[in-house]
């Protein structure tokens, strides 16, 4: 089901506004500032081995201003100690164009049963990273919505922990009562230092709608984190959360483009569309997988593709 959300809108702005820490404050701060954030950014620049996306005849250009699909990766490394390449445990795909003003935001489901393109196999679609990093994740999410995907964003768990204790802790309003990792989470309103963040989005099994609830509660989070990351205080932390983004965060953007997507993209964040791609479970092999049925994924597709213009 589409609806319009301020709650997506604030999401997508936060991925690209801690990308541009520096262009959210610049006017403001001195010059030494700018060159710390441009050397971030170029070392969490982490290019892919093709120019253009077969699915389009030539590549988007954001210093045109050219509709753009982005695809946005929450992967689990960092998390419970794992160092290994780690899955992608939250899968979104972003549009921005800014031609009619507006963006989409799909949730993924990570356990969808999906073709892995550069692997020859059928599985959970958040494998796709373990296999073969975020360009394979890429090409098999392109696969699967039938759209060109243009750019991603890479954020490990374990810098979302920090990111929370750096802003100082986050405020998350609950609406289910649960305990995860011996922490209780009563409903209301949650202070939650960056351990308590992580266990507030692991769990689950105990939710009555599974993965889509914790996918809503990564939501609340990211847009908790909003509210603190744009405060006058962590603005002047601005080298920790420097240091945090060249450990923890990876993406094809690079400098200029960033630039781009703060000069030429505001306009998109005038209308947003936030959706999930809807499965439902089923037992293969012994394993639990989402299957997306077609007239799901037809209808994303055409609600994806009119938003980037392409056929």
């Amino acid at each position: 089901m589409k609806k319009e959300s301020s709650f997506g809108k604030k999401l997508l702005k936060t991925i690209i506004g801690i990308l541009v820490l520096l262009i959210l404050a610049v006017a403001g701060m001195a010059a030494k500032v700018y060159f710390d954030a441009k050397g971030t950014a170029s070392d969490i620049h982490k290019p892919i081995d093709r120019e253009v996306s077969e699915l389009r005849d030539k590549a988007a250009q954001t210093k045109k201003g050219d509709p753009i699909s982005i695809l946005l990766l929450g992967i689990d490394t960092g998390d419970l100690g794992r160092v290994e390449q780690g899955r992608s445990d939250t899968m979104m795909i972003a549009t921005l164009n800014p031609n009619t003003k507006k963006s989409t935001l799909v949730s993924i489901p990570r356990d969808t049963y999906t073709a892995i393109i550069g692997h020859d196999t059928i599985d959970k679609l958040n494998h796709a990273y373990a296999f073969g990093g975020a360009e394979m994740s890429m090409l098999s999410v392109e696969n699967l919505l039938d759209i060109p995907v243009d750019h991603y964003v890479a954020v490990d768990m374990g810098g979302l922990k920090q990111v929370v204790d750096i802003v100082g802790g986050i405020d998350v309003d609950n609406d289910i009562e649960f305990t995860q990792d011996n922490y209780s989470f009563p409903i209301g309103v949650n202070h939650m230092n960056g351990e308590q963040t992580l266990a507030y989005i692991r769990m689950r099994y105990d939710d009555p709608n599974g993965d889509y609830g914790r996918q809503n509660r990564q939501r609340k989070v990211v847009t908790a984190i909003l509210k603190q990351a744009l405060s006058f205080n962590t603005l002047t932390n601005y080298n920790d959360i420097l240091k945090l983004l060249q450990n923890s965060v990876a993406t094809d953007l690079t400098w200029d483009q960033l630039l781009d997507l703060q000069s030429k993209y505001s306009s998109s964040f005038g209308s947003m569309t936030s959706d999930q791609l809807q499965g439902t479970g089923d037992m293969i092999g012994g394993v639990s997988y989402q299957i997306i049925g077609d007239d799901e994924l037809a209808r994303v597709t055409t609600l994806l593709k009119e938003q980037l213009e392409v056929e």
